[in-house]
């Protein structure tokens, strides 16, 4: 039993059991465990009722991203896979990532190919993954990345330990590129695999002017973190330029500036060779048409 499968998920009852009913019928037959951020209709209850082999962990209030921190200390598989209550791994995808990471022990992250659901239609985020400019090691299995999609992706338990998890400060929105970097300056590499399949079938309950605005505040506080200062500023001006001038940009913006002073007191900048990498993805990234939170 080499992978845990990790959801998190917030009133968001019809999808999650259809979506741990999907779980519970891989080959693989991996443990579960399922964070509850504060529900209140009813999902914990109905969790544990239909899914008693399930862990439960019930969180009193919304943890964001932090709830799969949480969950993770109760992993005792040296994998983690990750979904959330509209996503999940289909048949036999979870064995393929957990080989490739059992075959490249330098390989911190693998991301699957994201098929959206209905209709099984690939996410526009896969071209950029799959066409990734990052410099490919030799012997990595695919296209490297900079940044992984928490709901799609396989982990090392341990290497995601070691750097720290998500980021309570960030939450949720756009939390994977700061352990990203941290995973980066640790040594490990993030992969994409193409024939690792996950499929989304977006919720409607949800609210994505807050997830915008917290990828806007989050993604200015990484780059505030862990960039140099010159691509910092470089990053942060060509970052505006891009956003609409809303009043979800303006609070956005009012968040981040806010957190400036914590921000310069945790500042630590990426090595070289990491930045060096990352600074080959900023173009890219700001011309995507696949961005999400800014857009």
């Amino acid at each position: 039993m080499r992978v845990t499968v990790v959801l998190i998920t917030r009133d968001r009852r019809q999808s999650l059991l259809a979506t741990l009913a999907r779980l519970r019928d891989l080959p693989e037959r991996p443990p579960v465990i399922v964070v509850d951020n504060g529900s209140r209709d009813g999902s914990p209850d109905a969790v544990a009722a239909r899914f008693p082999e399930y862990v439960l962990l019930r969180s009193p209030v919304n943890l964001g991203a932090v709830a799969r921190n949480v969950a993770v200390d109760h992993v005792r598989t040296p994998y983690v896979a990750f979904c959330d209550d509209d996503t999940w791994w289909e048949p036999g995808a979870v064995a393929r990532a957990a080989n490739l990471l059992d075959a490249h022990p330098r390989v911190a992250v693998i991301t699957g190919r994201i098929l959206v659901e209905p209709g099984g239609r690939e996410d526009p985020i896969v071209v950029e993954l799959r066409e990734s400019p990052l410099p490919r090691p030799a012997g990595l299995p695919g296209p490297a990345l900079g940044s992984f999609l928490a709901g799609a992706s396989m982990l090392r338990a341990d290497a995601f330990r070691a750097a720290g998890g998500f980021s309570p400060r960030l939450w949720l929105g756009g939390e994977e590129e700061l352990l990203s970097a941290d995973l980066m300056t640790k040594g490990w590499h993030l992969c994409y695999a193409d024939d690792v399949l996950v499929h989304h079938q977006p919720s409607r309950l949800r609210d994505p002017h807050l997830r915008r605005r917290h990828g806007i505040r989050n993604t200015l506080w990484t780059t505030w973190l862990r960039r140099p200062a010159g691509t910092a500023l470089l990053r942060t001006g060509r970052l505006l330029g891009t956003l609409p001038r809303d009043r979800v940009t303006g609070a956005a913006l009012v968040e981040a500036a806010a957190g400036i002073p914590w921000v310069l007191r945790e500042r630590r900048p990426l090595p070289r060779h990491v930045e060096e990498r990352l600074r080959t993805l900023d173009e890219p990234q700001r011309r995507s048409r696949a961005r999400r939170y800014v857009s």
